[in-house]
């Protein structure tokens, strides 16, 4: 960040069904969602994980998913939220508990 120049402060977030983690940082205006995500180095603190999970994945501000956040610029207080991938269809995942709940 340039000197004199104000940051600002966001959150970036990512969870597996077993841990979490949110990086606060500083940013320079103009920063992106993209860009802060990079910066938070998430590969650090999952290393089982590849990189990709967190370079190529979809990301959202407070839960509203982002349709370009190569592009969105982030306000301060905004939290990236680093979404991972869905192994199964939400739907499918529901009517598989439906038959299993329906012959217990």
């Amino acid at each position: 960040m340039p000197r004199g120049a104000a940051g600002l402060i966001v959150e970036v977030a990512f969870a597996l069904p077993d841990s979490q983690k949110i990086v606060v940082l500083t940013v320079s205006p103009g920063t992106t969602a993209r860009q802060a995500v990079a910066m938070a180095k998430m590969p650090r603190y999952f290393p089982t994980l590849p990189p990709e999970t967190f370079s190529q994945t979809a990301l959202g501000i407070f839960g509203k998913l982002l349709r370009d956040p190569d592009q969105h610029v982030l306000r301060a207080g905004d939290r990236v939220e680093i979404y991972r991938p869905l192994h199964i269809d939400p739907k499918q995942a529901r009517a598989k508990r439906a038959t299993r709940n329906a012959r217990g």
